[in-house]
């Protein structure tokens, strides 16, 4: 196979913004997208131009210099040097610190279609991302295959898996780097496990060498670009972050009810019941079994008398059978994935015989879009899209299959995502101002826009309970926020200890649902023996507690990209020890919280904390960081640190988010020696008005020097639900035994739970100062 390497530069000209350098071999386009973010695009025939991922076009003045042997861009905030002879690529800080550059002999090159980059590596260079990969935190000697596949009995070293991000972060001497190499096509990436630590490399059997370099100098800000680039989440439907309850399958619309009523009975909160592959007519996509589902929209009501909002999977493939409508629909109109001669394709999933709709083409995500009228009009209003990688039995669909233009091999890593857009799309025009909850399994960059995820089938044992942390901490680097797993093991049997420790942990997993497949065990609640049900209920509890603090948090994503659940390597990324095996599980809920999974067989763990002071949420003891603490663990205490100076606002228990509550705020302020501050943010929860400024927003400040906690004054229009709020304050010395509210003393109460003081104080939108 003959290998062609990119040689030297024959021509360069500027074309409007893009400035174009051509090879004896190949077309090479850069662009500038902001001062942080650079574009190269190298092809050997240049075509259209498109991308699933990104949603942003490029700035319209490009400005370079030229000199006999190097061509320069300098944005102000990133250098690109362009040597002409070769042709390679380094990119620089201003004060000309090397961020990363191709290696000097193999840069890009091609064997066949596949095109590969051989980057140099450096030798403390640490590399985080990729999304859902297996491995360790660190990617650093490890390689990987982006290939969507449906994986059901995937290990802690498995890979491929579901989804496909093709960006990471880069690390070394202090400086940070972001790459995402936007190509659909089954895609490779090597961070030096094959190249005697001389090279890193990625690349795809096909398509362009088309990726985005970010030079930002922080993880969240690198974050934050990429996630300007292809999107950032909406806000979600508050139910949708409450308790998550599934099962494959609930087999009648009585038992789903008689689950939804036991939830009552045993007083544990929860807001989300699912609907499996069952409750459909033969696996019929937009179909109702009509005998154990025979009347959807009274079975709904019934659920919604109690709170609960349905969700109900939806597979891809659409049953090979005349007279069933959709099927009928798409025979018709020609929605469907076809051979080259035009026959469609036919592949076995649930249903049996299936065509697989064209989701590339806009007409079809319309037709799937408004197909969910059988779902919504009964009152459904979440949407699980599964099987979507796309999967049939037998895994591999032929590479000859075409979605219109498109051959499977070149959308294969897409077409999840794509799926989740039109369910998106279809259902958000459906409910009308309300917000759809889209959870999809297939997954691409840019994915955030329309839907959740999670991360597949996986496995009933402590390291798979471990593993998916890191795999949801990894989806967050790529702007996956609203992320989940199945909370004690898709596949298998927990053990009572395992579903206790699993449960503590989906407190701080961002999807808190728990789901298990057909012939195990039964997973809700109180099937665990009354002494773990009290334990499981109190945490489920806690996250009912945290929802303002974990709505808040989705607030901070929707507006930056910065994920709900983070790797210490986002905000701790030159402390070498948050990459230590022993910690790399370890990672931050919101800006406040620091949580350490622990195996359910340990009940004692050494827990790493980062620089500055620390509090064990549990019982309020102090700890000082840049060092591991050995600390108990116990089945009813998961080992969660508050950090100094954190700021976490609360509720009262609630039995679901429907709930109007008892109207109090618990604002709870750890005390620090730096000053810190947090958004409060707050709307209906359920309609797209706080796009047109119905919302509630206001920024809390903690100032030790000024011994002042202060609230600014209310922006949005608005009304909170809470007309009190309840200040704890932790940690604080001294007396304290009177705050002083915008110039008036308040007397303060004691607080048997908390072990400290509080004071209540109305809640009204002008500035409140408090002076302790």
């Amino acid at each position: 196979m003959e290998t062609k390497i990119l040689g030297n530069a024959e021509s360069v000209s500027k074309q409007n913004n893009v400035l174009v350098i051509k090879t004896k071999e190949s077309e090479a386009r850069i662009w500038i997208y902001s001062p942080t973010i650079i574009r190269v695009n190298i092809s050997k025939v240049h075509s259209a131009d498109t991308s699933f991922a990104v949603i942003q076009k490029p700035a319209e003045k490009l400005e370079y210099s030229e000199s006999t042997n190097e061509l320069l861009i300098n944005t102000g905030s990133l250098k690109l040097s362009i040597s002409k002879s070769p042709l390679r690529f380094s990119f620089y800080t201003t004060d000309n610190k090397v961020l990363s550059e191709d290696d000097a002999r193999f840069g890009t090159n091609w064997q066949g279609t596949k095109v590969v980059n051989y980057r140099k590596l450096y030798k403390d260079e640490k590399f985080i991302g990729l999304g859902e990969k297996t491995g360790d935190l660190n990617r650093r000697g490890s390689s990987y295959i982006n290939w969507n596949s449906d994986v059901p009995d995937h290990t802690p070293k498995s890979d491929p898996l579901y989804e496909t991000f093709p960006f990471f972060v880069g690390l070394h001497n202090g400086l940070t780097y972001g790459l995402f190499f936007d190509n659909t096509h089954k895609s490779y990436f090597d961070f030096g496990a094959s190249t005697d630590d001389t090279m890193s490399w990625f690349g795809a059997d096909a398509g362009d060498m088309n990726y985005y370099f970010f030079g930002a100098q922080s993880v969240s800000k690198i974050i934050e670009d990429y996630t300007w680039l292809t999107g950032r989440m909406q806000m979600p439907p508050l139910w949708s972050l409450g308790y998550q309850q599934c099962r494959w399958s609930y087999m009648s619309a009585e038992e789903v009810l008689n689950i939804a009523e036991t939830f009552h009975k045993e007083k544990i909160p929860a807001d989300v019941i699912y609907c499996d592959i069952d409750y459909m007519d033969h696996y019929k996509i937009f179909t109702w079994n009509k005998t154990t589902f025979a009347n959807p929209k009274a079975f709904i009501d019934q659920l919604k008398s109690m709170n609960f909002h349905l969700v109900t999977i939806v597979d891809p493939g659409i049953k090979v059978e005349p007279g069933y409508k959709q099927y009928d629909e798409g025979v018709a109109k020609n929605y469907f994935a076809t051979y080259p001669n035009g026959e469609k394709y036919v592949g076995s999933v649930w249903p049996g015989r299936c065509h697989f709709p064209d989701f590339f083409r806009d007409d079809v995500r319309k037709w799937w879009g408004a197909s969910f009228t059988a779902l919504t009009e009964p009152g459904v209003e979440g949407f699980w899209n599964d099987m979507n990688e796309p999967a049939a039995w037998g895994q591999n669909i032929p590479s000859i299959v075409k979605f219109g233009d498109y051959y499977m091999p070149e959308v294969r890593n897409v077409y999840g995502m794509e799926m989740a857009r039109a369910t998106f799309e279809g259902t958000k025009k459906l409910l009308g101002n309300k917000r759809p909850f889209v959870l999809t399994r297939a997954a691409y960059s840019g994915t955030q826009r329309y839907s959740a995820v999670w991360t597949g089938d996986n496995s009933a044992y402590d390291a798979h309970m471990l593993l998916g942390q890191r795999l949801v901490n990894s989806l967050g680097i790529t702007g996956m926020s609203l992320v989940g797993v199945d909370i004690g093991g898709f596949t298998g049997d927990p053990t009572p200890e395992l579903m206790v420790r699993w449960n503590s942990l989906g407190v701080y997993t961002p999807m808190f649902r728990n789901h298990a497949m057909q012939g195990t065990k039964y997973r809700e609640p109180w099937r665990w023996g009354k002494e773990n049900e009290a334990i499981i209920k109190k945490d489920i509890e806690q996250r009912y507690k945290l929802l303002p603090y974990i709505y808040s948090g989705y607030y901070q994503s929707h507006q930056t990209g910065l994920p709900l659940s983070r790797t210490l390597a986002i905000n701790y990324t030159q402390d070498t020890s948050v990459f230590n095996t022993k910690y790399q599980n370890q990672f931050l809920f919101g800006d406040a919280l620091l949580v350490a999974p622990v195996e359910s067989t340990r009940f004692t763990e050494d827990v790493y904390l980062p620089a500055g002071e620390w509090y064990r949420l549990s019982n309020g003891e102090k700890f000082t960081g840049s060092k591991a603490v050995h600390v108990e663990a116990p089945l009813n205490n998961l080992p969660v640190f508050v950090k100094a100076g954190g700021i976490i606002p609360m509720q009262n228990v609630i039995q679901s988010t429907n709930e109007k509550g008892d109207g109090i705020l618990e604002l709870n302020v750890w005390y620090g020696k730096e000053a810190n501050s947090f958004v409060y943010y707050e709307d209906d929860g359920s309609s797209y008005n706080y796009e047109n400024g119905e919302y509630y927003k206001r920024e809390i400040y903690f100032d030790p020097a000024k011994s002042t906690i202060s609230l600014s004054a209310v922006e949005g229009s608005f009304t909170s639900k809470y007309n009190k709020i309840k200040l704890v304050m932790h940690g604080f010395k001294g007396n304290i035994k009177t705050f002083k509210v915008n110039g008036k003393a308040v007397k303060i109460w004691p607080d048997a739970e908390h072990g400290t003081d509080y004071s209540l104080i109305d809640n009204n939108s002008k500035p409140i100062i408090i002076i302790y």
